[in-house]
């Protein structure tokens, strides 16, 4: 009777993990479009346990941050603890895009910590995106890496003046390598001409986390999902299954952290939500001029981007979804039908071209803004307490760049990246509510409102200048 009892047990178990694995799927296009059991939980922490290196998240910051400390130090014993799974959050639903952007431009950086910082940060972030290349392939990861750069398309008067004046302050500064394209290499998009960049590759991004996770298991870290942290602090971590005591820990939960006491009002939990297409013919991304690898946005000031799938879908985002009160997340929050239907409609001005083309995917989530808009990768060597994050949506490369950067401030290597601008860099704190929710949603609606002044006046928005110290321009 033991034994019956005994396996039934245990297949109800198993069948509470496929019915989380396929809650998992309905995350974004990225999660659904994985292979079969991609998505089953690992098990929960199952116990006090010790570690040199407790990680506080399974996104890429802590993830490429156990990487690149085991290859400082191989014998590290490291355990990653997840709330979900690894990529749940912005890690794995972003917009695929491996860029060199950095929420605080080249000028903002210049002002604040000197030129030869700024542009050591900038040639930091331009390096990243190769490095992301390197490491995946050294993985054994296929995130469909393509490096095809970024076309910023100017539709617009002011929008092309824009786009000519950045090509040319970014000359001044000699580290970007940024075109001006006229809109005979433009194709269907019916714009005026465009930027391009080329440090930025295509990738999936749930295939990145998935597949980074799985490669450190194989190299002997430890990753416990379904365990919520409770608390921590130095050299102890209190999850709801168990205490990690540990030499040092990471902090690495980016928007998520709003939810933890001790950095609820580190960054504020701002949405960006995406659709992506049904898979149009190759003859239909010849006419758009767009190819493989390639990603793209435009001067707007309410944020979109997109780039073209490896099975030859539109994966398109933006903001327009408002701040919750209080930092409040909530899966109901990633799908809003308005945003939803303000992306199609955008896809279609941009591209006439793809006329009806269906929505098979829609989803969205949180992402981390502190409240300078700076990122940081932060360690504190008596509290043996790191932390990373601040990427305001830029975050797919910045991880890379912030593991390398915590792994050798935490094994004590002097190296370029411990003297980067941003190592120990601290954000002011986010101000209580109301006061949260009215500065947050105000600037939502300056940025929506800044692209309706310049529609009218043909000019460069009033509004928009007023807001760009405080968005990190």
């Amino acid at each position: 009777m033991t034994a019956v009892a005994d396996e039934h047990q245990q297949s109800l178990e198993q069948q509470a993990l496929l019915d989380l694995a396929r809650g998992y799927r309905g995350l974004s296009f990225w999660h659904d479009s994985l292979g079969p059991g991609a998505l089953t939980p690992r098990a929960p922490l199952d116990g006090d346990t010790d570690a040199d290196v407790a990680i506080v998240g399974g996104g890429l910051t802590g993830l490429w941050t156990a990487w690149y400390l085991l290859e400082r130090d191989p014998s590290l014993k490291i355990v990653v603890l997840e709330k979900e799974i690894a990529g749940f959050g912005a890690s794995g639903r972003n917009g695929g895009w491996c860029s060199a952007l950095f929420p605080r431009s080249t000028a903002s950086l210049e002002r604040r910590h000197g030129r030869e910082a700024a542009l050591a940060m900038r040639r930091a972030m331009i390096d990243t995106v190769d490095e992301v290349d390197r490491a995946t392939r050294t993985a054994g990861i296929d995130a469909d890496f393509v490096k095809g750069g970024t076309i910023a398309y100017a539709r617009t008067g002011v929008q092309w003046r824009a786009a000519r004046a950045e090509v040319e302050e970014a000359a001044g500064y000699g580290v970007d390598a940024l075109e001006l394209w006229g809109p005979e290499r433009l194709r269907a998009s019916q714009a005026l001409g465009a930027s391009y960049d080329p440090a930025c590759a295509r990738v999936h991004p749930a295939k990145l986390v998935r597949g980074l996770a799985a490669a450190l298991e194989r190299r002997g870290v430890r990753i416990v999902e379904q365990t919520e942290v409770l608390d921590y602090r130095p050299h102890r971590v209190r999850t709801a299954h168990g205490t990690v005591n540990c030499d040092n820990f990471v902090v690495a939960t980016e928007g998520y952290g709003a939810e933890l006491r001790a950095t609820h009002r580190r960054v504020v939990p701002l949405y960006s939500l995406m659709i992506a297409t049904e898979p149009l013919p190759d003859s239909l991304w010849d006419e758009l001029g767009i190819t493989h690898g390639q990603t793209f946005t435009d001067y707007r000031h309410l944020l979109i981007y997109g780039q073209r799938t490896a099975d030859n879908r539109f994966a398109f985002g933006g903001r327009g979804a408002r701040y919750h009160w209080g930092s409040a997340i909530r899966p109901g929050y990633d799908q809003v039908p308005r945003v939803f239907e303000h992306l199609r409609r955008t896809l279609g001005e941009l591209f006439p071209a793809i006329g009806d083309v269906a929505v098979t995917h829609h989803w969205g989530g949180p992402l981390g803004v502190p409240r300078d808009w700076h990122a940081t990768a932060s360690y504190d060597a008596a509290t043996g307490v790191a932390w990373a994050g601040g990427y305001v949506g830029d975050g797919l490369s910045t991880t890379n760049l912030a593991g390398r950067t915590l792994a050798d401030l935490m094994t004590g290597t002097d190296s370029a990246l411990t003297r980067l601008p941003w190592v120990n860099h601290a954000s002011p704190s986010w101000e209580p509510e109301p006061l949260r929710f009215l500065g947050a949603n105000a600037g939502l609606l300056a940025m929506a409102a800044a692209d309706v002044e310049e529609k009218m006046t043909r000019r460069p928005s009033l509004i928009a200048k007023a807001m760009g110290p405080l968005v990190g321009h």
